[in-house]
């Protein structure tokens, strides 16, 4: 349903955007969580790693996917804030076509590289026969996963970011309940998972078409919107690229990160991939901020309203920091057990403690670059966001994370606090960025329609 937040209170809009938002990846966290934990509870650590893994490859394409389609979130909340609905049927027209034919060709290009991935990865023996049998049927299931998301992405350009909860919210009970299906009684293990994973996306994709032709939503699409038109594919892209890149490069960063910790043993590994896990449980709030602050900043933008988009940035930011700052001090306590919900290996829990106790204070650096991102990506300047992550990645994440492995070969604490210095690097990257962008007049109306 079409929503109007160019108006009213600024953080009551950020607010009724983004906690909807925040529910809505909480569930879907919640898929690779609950096959992490249902497998943790029917399988030892080799089945445990093959999932880790597996879904850390998964996670890469779905943030890279869901990277593209934010082109589509701003150009629709531009639209929408200029009152232009041929515009908003033209973007979600031309998001269809692209994505389509996106969908079917990753399905087919990773399909053929199943076990170079594996490989390169650098996966355990133990693991490696579950690890290719969950990536296989995941792949399969691209399509779906590629559909859900420019649905959802759709929906919040709209200003609506409850209905992609409702669907995600259907998915991830079916999830739940497949995986103690397939895991469980079945005993399918690996496999299980991915195939409780992919058939809760389609029932995802199902319920939301359904939705979509049932009920007014305020999707008006006509046959002509679907051919290919240049100028707003060029828009499309020119967000939705760097946003894509930008996310793959963070998520190959983790994968090298993974692939450092499976050289230091299975339990290592085991221990790095439930605390992955969990910090992305963790990311809601910021990661939220940054959608919430790319939809509504996209709105006020296309209505002119520059200074209220400069407002939701700064909510977005004490909302971020206030949140992260406390979960980072409550983590210092409770490390241990947390990791240990996942897992009965005394040496996975004390490791994983150790890396989680550092990687936490991550989530107060990226909530703040995480906000400007988004700023950025409001008024197309999605450049700088791919710019400040990719020096944080080459500079700072995998070189310190590596050196640090090396120099404290018996404890994963230095590795997790070498992850943070890359958000610190970001965080001085977007605010160098964001006041010399200010100073230039970069962030005004004559500058976005130019």
């Amino acid at each position: 349903m079409e929503k109007n937040l160019t108006t009213g209170s600024v953080l009551r809009n950020v607010l009724y955007f983004s906690l909807p938002y925040l529910l809505s990846y909480f569930l879907q966290l919640l898929y690779g969580m609950a096959d992490l934990f249902i497998i943790g509870q029917y399988e030892g650590a080799a089945s445990t790693t093959a999932v880790s893994v597996g879904s850390q490859v998964m996670h890469m394409i779905t943030v890279m996917i869901v990277g593209l389609a934010m082109g589509t979130t701003v150009s629709i909340g531009r639209a929408i804030g200029a009152q232009d609905h041929k515009k908003t049927s033209a973007v979600i027209g031309n998001t269809v076509s692209l994505f389509m034919a996106v969908s079917v060709a990753l399905m087919v290009v990773f399909l053929a590289l199943v076990r170079p991935i594996v490989a390169v990865m650098s996966t355990p023996e133990e693991a490696v026969a579950g690890t290719t049998a969950y990536l296989t049927i995941c792949f399969i299931g691209i399509p779906c996963i590629t559909a859900y998301n420019i649905i959802s992405s759709i929906f919040r350009g709209m200003g609506d970011s409850k209905s992609p909860m409702y669907f995600i919210a259907v998915a991830c009970v079916a999830n739940i309940a497949l995986d103690y299906l397939f895991i469980g009684a079945m005993g399918l293990g690996p496999a299980g998972a991915a195939l409780g994973t992919t058939l809760s996306q389609a029932i995802s994709v199902v319920v939301s078409l359904v939705v979509i032709l049932k009920r007014e939503t305020g999707i008006k699409l006509h046959r002509r919107d679907l051919r290919p038109r240049r100028g707003v594919l060029q828009q499309i892209l020119k967000i939705g690229l760097p946003v894509a890149f930008q996310d793959g490069f963070i998520q190959i960063a983790f994968l090298v990160i993974t692939i450092i910790a499976n050289r230091r043993g299975l339990s290592d590994a085991a221990a790095v991939g439930i605390v992955e896990k969990v910090i992305s449980f963790l990311f809601l709030v910021p990661s939220s901020m940054l959608s919430t602050v790319s939809a509504l900043g996209a709105q006020n933008i296309g209505a002119g309203k520059h200074d209220r988009a400069a407002q939701t940035l700064r909510y977005a930011i004490l909302i971020a920091t206030g949140f992260g700052f406390c979960v980072s001090i409550l983590m210092q306590w409770i490390a241990e057990p947390v990791v240990g919900l996942f897992t009965t290996d005394a040496i996975v829990v004390v490791a994983g403690g150790q890396y989680i106790r550092g990687y936490i204070w991550d989530c107060l650096f990226a909530g703040i670059h995480f906000s400007f991102s988004g700023y950025f990506c409001a008024y197309g300047r999605s450049e700088i966001s791919f710019l400040h992550n990719i020096c944080a990645i080459l500079l700072m994440r995998i070189p310190g994370v590596y050196l640090m492995s090396v120099l404290f070969p018996d404890t994963l604490l230095p590795m997790g606090l070498a992850t943070v210095c890359g958000s610190v690097l970001s965080v001085l990257i977007c605010v160098g960025a964001y006041l010399y962008l200010k100073r230039r007049g970069c962030f005004s109306g004559a500058a976005v329609r130019a």
